[in-house]
């Protein structure tokens, strides 16, 4: 019986599973309440995924989330293992520490997308996300333009980080992590009452760790400073703060030939090279990020709420950026390298009224906002340079031949590749400016059936992105989003359907006549992705169960292609569609025993092209692989001489993933893999020993997107945390 189906019987028998739920308390210090079973990873009700407070089992869209109890008891140091648990989620790319795009790509239901979002409102890294400070990750299923706008979002979803808040209770923790490949981590959470009404805390981390290759290292810090100051019955506000340095030194990324017939056709090369990063510990990139959030809550009524928000952010990078890039002869790759040196800068304003109130004896909860959205990104730093050729075949990093005809080893050091790569090559400049104004009203019909309407009217000016050469003027869209749920069993199980829109703004082109007269600048409408979504979501046995399960279809439209007609002329008329099946679960099936699972099949396809692009029929390369499983069951002693001892275990599968796929150049196929975890803990009211062990079958695997990027070999954790 092969994994995947092996995996589909795991979830299903998992349904079968009964118990009894204990309230749980979101403070520092966790609460065990003897003869009591909790479904500790179960989610609460989200005043973000819908902009207003809404259960889960009564908002028609699908999100899971992963809580901060789960990251502690898998000993997560960083943001990729923490998506590991998200249903249909997996990593494209690793941080290349670019400025504007250096996060983290992920793939969702189909398409890429980047962590973007910290507590419902655009935030930025060019980097990663470091996890002492997250409360809980609310991965948001489908495209979501009508809510949160389309700088932050893909046509999959979007990934939002809640963080933890100060509350009333002195409290907190010290961790100190060591583990494989010179890793070290200390964190520290403490939360400060200052009297009443305020209340500050403060999350901290320091990480220094190593590769698993040959080269590479990353040093970072991490502060979070928060405060909450309830300035009478009506009115409170919340700051929100995060300070990120890091400085690191980067594998170079592998790309494969996108313009000329592939040379490879197996993963051997690759493997023979699994731990050779072609880089130097000298070649450093340096990125520093700052994001602050000031709300201010104000009480109106019994019935309204008043939030204004303000957020910035800002993300620096400067340092050297490297790729190596297939020479199309079945060994031999181009190493580019230049120096970065640049700055990004985001504000959003929202102001947001939200209602609970009824109409003819009928609920509803609306939302009504205004959002401004600026963003500034200036780029500087050195032009590329082709240098040095990396030979798989040989394992060798050379630059040219001596006299004698000797290949010269490639100097990978400051100096070397300065030398190179010149000087300044100028500055350029981007910058975007959003206003947009949004509804969105959930209308109980009957305590068990209630539908949603949203809509939100978005006007943008500038570039699209950073490569733009011509700025886009007054482009408006429209974003509605409908859904309904019927609750079959009231608050237990209830069936959904939706339709999301998302959209993107699109930059004008040059185009001209057949014969290349007439030249002009063409403007588009903005691209439109609509899915249509129908599932089923239960929270059983008094919520020690919590299930969903959906099929999806999303269709984008209006992409910019050639017309078939002109080679000079670009028309809207690119299409894709993505459709597939997710299974979430989240059960507590027996006293001490807590699991967390998913499963996700997803096809995608390009529908609609430009004749000769060579994606017609073939699934997108950003879509990652077909067939995703995610497990993890943690077993705690809950009583006896050996209560807080707790054993855990699960992992990951992805099918086989086509990361180069176009009929022009072909098909490089990254192979299938399941990777298995696990780890030991004590837990008492003080202290909290664990350890432990990832990719626990040392299993060589790869992610990528038109590139093979080795994944970490099997290492092991140690970590001891004391609590006050």
């Amino acid at each position: 019986m092969n994994k995947i189906v092996l995996s589909t019987l795991l979830l299903s028998s998992l349904l079968c599973f009964s118990q009894e739920k204990a309230d749980s308390t979101k403070v520092l210090k966790e609460v065990t309440v003897e003869g009591t079973r909790e479904n500790k990873y179960k989610k609460e009700s989200s005043t973000t995924v819908s902009k207003m407070p809404l259960k889960d089992i009564e908002n028609p869209q699908v999100y899971n989330s992963i809580p901060a109890n789960l990251l502690k008891e898998q000993v997560v140091t960083n943001f990729n293992d923490a998506l590991k648990n998200a249903t249909g989620v997996t990593r494209l790319w690793e941080s290349t520490g670019r400025n504007g795009d250096g996060a983290e790509y992920y793939s969702m239901r189909g398409f890429a997308v980047q962590p973007s979002m910290v507590n419902g409102l655009p935030a930025l890294t060019n980097t990663t996300i470091d996890p002492i400070n997250i409360d809980n990750i609310e991965v948001i299923k489908g495209p979501s333009g009508t809510l949160f706008g389309s700088s932050v979002i893909s046509y999959g979803g979007l990934i939002n980080v809640v963080t933890k808040k100060p509350h009333q209770q002195f409290g907190g923790e010290i961790s100190y992590n060591n583990g494989t490949y010179g890793s070290n981590r200390v964190t520290a959470d403490v939360n400060l009452p200052l009297n009443e009404k305020a209340a500050v805390r403060i999350n901290s981390a320091y990480t220094t760790e190593e590769s698993f290759q040959d080269a590479g290292f990353s040093n970072s810090f991490f502060l979070a400073p928060s405060l909450k100051y309830e300035v009478n019955d009506k009115l409170t506000f919340l700051v929100n703060t995060e300070f990120y340095k890091n400085t690191s030194a980067k594998a170079s990324m592998i790309f494969l030939s996108r313009y000329s017939p592939l040379s490879f056709d197996s993963m051997e090369l690759f493997d023979k090279n699994y731990k050779k990063s072609f880089t130097s510990n000298d070649l450093t990139m340096n990125n520093n990020s700052f994001n602050m959030q000031m709300q201010a809550l104000y009480k109106l009524s019994n019935n309204w709420t008043s939030q204004t928000v303000l957020s910035k952010s800002s993300t620096k990078t400067n340092g050297y950026y490297q790729y190596l890039w297939d020479s199309a002869n079945g060994d031999e790759f181009t190493r580019y390298i230049s120096k970065a040196d640049g700055t990004f800068y985001t504000t959003d304003i929202q102001q947001n009224f939200i209602g609970d109130f009824k109409i003819e004896n009928m609920r509803n909860r609306l939302v009504a906002g205004l959002d401004y959205y600026n963003s500034r990104l200036l780029n500087g730093g050195t032009g590329w340079a082709g240098y040095g050729v990396v030979s798989l075949v040989n394992g060798t990093d050379t630059n040219g031949v001596d006299l004698g005809g000797n290949p010269i080893p490639t100097v990978l050091t400051q100096a070397g590749v300065d030398n190179a790569i010149g000087s300044f090559a100028g500055n350029t400049e981007a910058n975007q400016e959003i206003m947009s104004a949004y509804v969105s009203d959930v209308l109980n019909v009957t305590n068990k059936l209630s539908v949603m309407a949203s809509l939100r009217l978005d006007y943008f000016d500038g570039k699209t992105s950073q490569y733009d050469g011509v700025e886009t003027k007054g482009q408006v869209a429209l974003s509605p989003k409908f859904g309904a749920v019927y609750q079959i069993v009231e608050n237990k199980v209830s069936v959904f359907g939706n339709y999301m829109n998302g959209f993107k703004n699109v930059a004008p082109t040059t185009v001209a006549d057949i014969d290349g007269s007439n030249p002009r600048t063409k403007e588009f409408d903005p691209e439109q992705a609509n899915q249509f979504e129908v599932g089923l979501k239960t929270s059983l046995y008094k919520d020690i169960i919590s299930a969903s399960v959906s099929y999806y279809d999303i269709r984008v439209k209006d992409r910019v292609i050639t017309d078939p007609n002109n080679i000079n002329n670009s028309i809207q008329g690119g299409e894709v569609e993505s459709k597939g099946v997710e299974v979430s679960i989240v059960a507590n099936p027996i006293k001490g025993l807590n699991l967390i699972a998913g499963f996700s099949h997803n096809d995608a396809e390009v529908t609609k092209e430009s004749p000769g692009d060579g994606y017609l029929g073939l699934r997108p390369e950003e879509a990652g692989p077909e067939t995703l499983v995610n497990l993890w069951a943690n077993y705690t002693v809950t009583e006896g001489q050996l209560k807080g001892f707790g054993i855990g275990f699960g992992g990951n599968y992805a099918s086989e993933y086509k990361t180069l796929n176009r009929a022009n150049t072909g098909t490089f196929a990254l192979p299938d893999y399941t990777v298995l975890n696990s780890a030991l803990s004590y837990d008492n009211d003080k202290f909290n020993v664990s350890l432990k062990l990832n990719n626990m079958l040392n299993e060589k695997y790869y992610s990528g997107w038109s590139t093979v990027t080795p994944q970490r070999l099997r290492s092991i954790t140690a970590g001891v945390t004391y609590k006050f």
